[in-house]
């Protein structure tokens, strides 16, 4: 798969908040460089919120916490949206997994 090289974004809406330019595939992860629109630092406390739990290990409160994320944001591959997202950025560094259906709930 040539991911490498690829351009995702993350968007509200239509609203563009920054896009992800891919440099290393590992499946199932994608890693790239981050590139934030100035809308996005709307959104930032949401990604650093939900990293801070992750780092925690509070699993059940990242999990409420980044439903805020899932339920307001859209990832776009350069196909177009993707159903399902798991997304983290921080220090201009966004690595992410994706199916283009929702991930099973068990």
């Amino acid at each position: 798969m040539g991911f490498v090289g690829e351009v995702w974004r993350l968007v509200r809406q239509e609203e563009l908040l920054g896009e992800i330019v891919i440099g290393e595939a590992d499946f199932p992860w994608l890693y790239g460089r981050f590139v934030p629109t100035e809308a996005f630092g709307e959104v930032k406390p949401w990604f650093d919120e939900s990293r801070a739990l992750l780092d925690a290990e509070e699993y059940d409160r990242f999990d409420k916490a980044y439903d805020r994320i899932a339920d307001a944001l859209s990832l776009v591959a350069p196909e177009g949206p993707v159903a399902e997202f798991l997304l983290h950025i921080k220090d201009g560094r966004a690595w992410f997994r994706w199916n283009d259906e929702p991930f099973d709930e068990d």
